[in-house]
């Protein structure tokens, strides 16, 4: 007789699924201490055991669970138990989190924390602590039931589970400015501020991470906790004591983080001995080759955010503890080739160099901000030139971002755009990121394209040979206005003292129609920079004469509906100043001569309570009746007529040197 193989029959499922259908089946039992006793087998399977902790969910087990917790009949040990079985599942994978929210299991747990039950409580907030402090965690549940977040506050000091786990769900959860007002309107602060003074750190590292998530970017949090105190002591000078080296390097980095926050809110002064002294220091220290490498890319990104925009700490920082040397180490990372020997190692290494990278360049661009001695000693650090243009071709985005904003600072440097901008070429992989970059990376590369294109800048020439005034023209008609912006304001510097080609070419790439709906932009910023421009272009009188000759009826009228308008007095001196240049043109200033309108305009300027808008209106006049030009005499006539000589006269009386000047010189042309 054969004996049949049975090798292709053997069972590929779980080897424990008997045992998950058993636990499963006694889960569903009458007798509930036979319940509990296999929740606790259950609970002790799935610890440590990710492939038991999926089987089980596969069975079906937390509709089960969450059958028990939910009734109010049941023993409080089996709901407590029940619920420490769900924070167990999970502490498995993402994907056991995202079985567990989508089973409903967070609403249900929230809703179990006005249970009076300590145990019990402190059973549901482990779990939830699990899940929202995982990738997966599903922020707005915390924020959808309004009452959720002022009991969890009411009952954190309840025992050291409940301020560990509610701190800790809190730091995770506290994502938008929303969240921060939220949290501070119901009294995060004088709740958890007791907790920054608490002896045991698993309660004061997690109290500290709100307090950093609750001050970054708000002003009213951060001047409620700068004025909050605990025991006599004040919150300021608490994370202070929590900076000290003999606390975890953990502890000092979030302190010094959460006095950062402070200070960029204007809660503290950038010149506070608490900033200068103890977080600026702190965050130089983390930069230290001694550190690890994460708490080394945090506390450079932090020290950027902290001086990103105070002269006095960049200053400080730059010569502090040889920041400078410290950070270009980090260009370096990794210092030698990894081995085959070192697989293992790579992925780790790469990752980390991406990032070393991005927070030293970050850092570079703060630290370069303002200062021209800072720049050169940043641009003559060894490589470093050559480190920014290959972190704009980086293939992770945030370094070519960082790349960007290194460069960005370094070019308003007039000395570097001459030397090593040019020596790098730095405007080609420029162009090169800016064709298909988003919105956040246009916005700074098109910054740092405004300063290329000054007029004295060497790159300025090739830049427009490749392309670069219709990628300009295109950003003018972006939604954001901070791309109108920088297109416009890069436009308005490649027409600074241009040939009537570079301005011609504009012009055309632009179009009229764009123009001049960008002088009717609501951003009064965009507004500013397109009669910047109309300013560059109509000047140089054959320009002058050229462009007026074209478009001279669509600008006049462009200019009666700004000077009509309810403007700035910098945008109508703007477009006086316009109008100042028209009148230089040899056949342009007939367009203000044969409208009266304008005329009648630029004479009440005169007379203006504002004497920046008099000296516009001034000069206007005087290159009208400007005596060496054809037609000086009919045109000093018909200005006199209009009673322009006799103002200037009264304008004589101005106590302001330069009117004074303006309407001297006016007055010595009328002949």
């Amino acid at each position: 007789m054969m004996l049949m193989d049975t090798s292709d029959m053997i069972c590929d499922t779980y080897p424990g699924d008997m045992v998950g259908r058993e636990y499963m089946e006694n889960l569903y039992g009458e007798d509930m201490d036979r319940v509990l006793h296999s929740v606790v087998k259950l609970k002790n399977a799935v610890i440590g055991n990710n492939k038991q902790k999926f089987h089980m969910m596969s069975l079906g087990v937390v509709a089960r669970l969450l059958e028990f917790i939910q009734n109010e009949r049941a023993a409080v040990g089996l709901r407590t138990e029940s619920a420490i079985v769900l924070g167990s599942l999970a502490k498995g994978s993402q994907a056991n989190v995202k079985r567990l929210v989508d089973s409903g299991v967070v609403p249900i747990l929230l809703q179990c924390l006005n249970n009076s039950n300590l145990k019990f409580v402190e059973g549901c907030l482990r779990c939830l602590r699990s899940i929202f402090t995982s990738q997966a965690a599903p922020v707005d549940l915390l924020y959808t039931d309004p009452g959720v977040v002022p009991h969890m506050l009411d009952i954190v000091s309840q025992s050291p589970t409940t301020q560990e786990c509610i701190c800790s769900i809190l730091a995770q959860c506290c994502k938008t400015s929303e969240h921060q007002g939220l949290l501070y309107s119901n009294g995060v602060i004088e709740s958890l501020a007791p907790l920054l003074a608490s002896k045991m750190y698993k309660v004061q590292m997690p109290a500290l991470r709100v307090f950093c998530v609750i001050t970054y970017m708000n002003q009213i949090v951060s001047s409620a906790v700068a004025s909050a105190s605990v025991s006599e002591r004040s919150l300021p000078d608490l994370l202070v004591e929590l900076c000290l080296r003999d606390k975890s390097v953990e502890m000092q980095m979030s302190s010094a983080k959460c006095l950062t926050y402070m200070c960029r809110a204007n809660a503290l002064s950038s010149q506070d001995s608490k900033i200068v002294y103890k977080a600026l220091p702190t965050l130089i220290r983390m930069c230290k080759k001694d550190r690890s490498l994460e708490e080394r890319v945090e506390g450079a990104e932090t020290l950027a955010y902290l001086i990103e925009v105070d002269l006095e700490l960049q200053r400080i920082a730059s010569y502090s503890d040889h920041l400078i040397p410290t950070l270009s180490e980090f260009l370096r990372y990794p210092s030698t080739q990894t081995t085959v020997m070192d697989l293992k190692r790579l992925d780790y290494d790469m990752k980390h160099s991406h990032e070393l990278k991005a927070a030293a360049l970050m850092a570079f661009a703060s630290l370069g901000a303002n200062d021209e001695d800072i720049r050169k000693k940043i641009i003559e650090t060894e490589n470093l030139m050559d480190h920014v243009v290959c972190g704009l071709s980086d293939p992770v985005v945030r370094v070519r971002l960082a790349a960007v904003r290194c460069l960005h600072s370094l070019s308003r440097s007039v000395q570097q755009l001459r030397t090593s901008f040019q020596d790098h070429a730095v405007w080609k992989p420029l162009m090169k990121l800016l064709q298909n970059a988003d919105d956040d990376m246009l916005t700074v590369a098109s910054s740092t394209l405004c300063n290329l294109l000054l007029e004295f800048s060497p790159s300025k020439e090739p830049m427009l040979e490749s392309g670069a005034v219709d990628l300009l023209c295109d950003l003018t008609k972006r939604d954001d206005p901070a791309l109108r912006l920088n297109g416009i304001w890069a436009l308005m510097n490649m027409a600074f003292q241009a040939e009537q080609k570079v301005k011609s070419q504009i012009l055309a790439a632009l179009g009229t129609d764009q123009l001049f709906k960008l002088l009717s932009d609501p951003d009064v910023n965009v507004l500013m920079k397109t009669l910047g421009l109309l300013r560059n272009l109509l000047s140089n009188k054959p320009h002058i004469d050229h462009i007026m000759g074209m478009h001279g009826q669509q600008i006049m009228q462009a200019i009666v509906l700004i000077l009509e308008g309810e403007h700035t007095i910098e945008v109508k001196e703007q477009t006086l100043c316009i109008l100042a240049n028209i009148s230089d043109g040899t056949t342009a200033k007939d367009f203000i001569m044969a409208n009266d309108d304008v005329l009648k305009k630029i004479t009440n300027y005169m007379i203006h309570a504002n004497v920046r808008l008099q000296i516009a209106a001034t000069f206007c006049i005087s290159n009208l009746v400007w005596n060496e030009e054809e037609g000086a005499l009919e045109r000093q006539m018909k200005l006199r007529d209009m009673g322009v000589q006799k103002l200037l006269q009264q304008l004589l009386s101005s106590s302001d040197t330069v009117l004074f000047d303006k309407v001297k010189t006016a007055l010595q042309q009328f002949t």
